[in-house]
């Protein structure tokens, strides 16, 4: 085996803040984030559902932004900032988007609830930001959070159990609440 400098050329120091923590891996340049998450770190909230980037189950925020995290390696997130639906609250202390989920039963078996709510804590940030989608009708006007606006900027996390209508109901509630507040 061909070793450079201590490490193997297929293995790589990767420093990243995962929910407000420094983190250093060193990873098979094949790992995905999703497995660098999981397997290495321990946060097992994001799942594996897929495996394909479809179902949206392994959804976490990087550096604010939604992310599936199957689909991308973790060597391209050096120095990154990376929240996870641990980062995002506690039982204790939840974020006002895992309340309005409780509170709405926006949830079933819970498998797909933390990409759920990581995407939709993004989305909230992406209408805030005047970011369209699809369905935006009028694109010289900032998007509006109807239920149809968050349907579609929620169609990338399928729920098996067909809680969306909760889902909705769940994310309309803090439209006007600053979402990366805890309560």
């Amino acid at each position: 085996m061909l070793v450079i400098g201590g490490m193997s050329p297929f293995h790589v120091s990767v420093t990243f803040d995962v929910n407000g923590h420094a983190q250093t891996l060193t990873l098979d340049t094949r790992t995905t984030l999703l497995d660098a998450l999981r397997e290495y770190l321990h946060f097992n909230g994001a799942k594996k559902g897929c495996d394909q980037g479809q179902c949206g189950a392994c959804t976490v925020l990087v550096n604010g932004r939604r992310m599936v995290s199957c689909l991308s390696l973790a060597v391209m997130h050096d120095g990154d900032r990376i929240t996870t639906i641990e980062g995002l609250g506690t039982p204790e202390h939840m974020h006002p988007m895992q309340e309005a989920f409780v509170r709405h039963d926006g949830f079933q078996c819970g498998y797909c609830t933390p990409g759920q709510i990581c995407s939709a804590v993004a989305v909230l940030e992406e209408i805030k930001a005047g970011i369209p989608s699809h369905v935006t009708a009028d694109l010289g006007k900032a998007p509006q959070a109807t239920a149809e606006e968050l349907r579609e900027r929620m169609s990338g996390n399928l729920c098996r159990c067909a809680a969306y209508s909760n889902i909705v109901d769940a994310i309309s509630t803090l439209v006007e609440m600053p979402v990366r507040e805890r309560s």
